[in-house]
């Protein structure tokens, strides 16, 4: 989660919302590590989750990420849910729960949906109050007072 941390630092820096996301393969070695990238990439898939399961995927030269853990800052929305079920990761840990978007748990469960042929297992809360903090400190700077 460290890392994950890290690579939301780098995109806030970059004025992303700053998410950060990394895959492990089955030893927890790191595949591929990233932050948000929607506004420099002008690309509204551009979430870190998606950024890191693609890397990964590139790295490994298949899409099926079988065994994988996704780390991620902040609880995937729907879109990267269904990524990390559609690349059949094996676990998805998350810091921050998020209510108003969260599709592992908080306002959708998707990856627990028992209609889908693969359900990860979730791991919740990781670091989530600093991970939360992150968030607020960055938008706390937007908001108009």
């Amino acid at each position: 989660m460290r890392l994950a941390l890290a690579e939301a630092a780098k995109a806030a820096a970059r004025g992303e919302i700053p998410v950060g996301a990394v895959v492990l393969d089955p030893l927890g070695e790191v595949l591929s590590a990233a932050g948000n990238d929607r506004e420099s990439a002008a690309d509204p898939t551009a979430h870190a989750e998606v950024l890191a399961l693609r890397r990964a995927a590139a790295l490994r030269g298949q899409w099926r990420l079988s065994g994988c853990t996704l780390v991620v800052t902040l609880e995937p929305c729907t879109m990267c849910a269904g990524a990390a079920v559609l690349s059949r990761v094996e676990r998805i840990v998350y810091g921050a729960v998020d209510e108003k978007g969260g599709a592992v748990g908080s306002l959708w469960d998707v990856v627990r949906d028992r209609r889908l042929n693969h359900r990860p297992e979730v791991v919740m809360g990781v670091l989530g109050e600093e991970c939360a903090d992150v968030l607020k400190r960055f938008f706390a700077t937007r908001r108009i007072r």
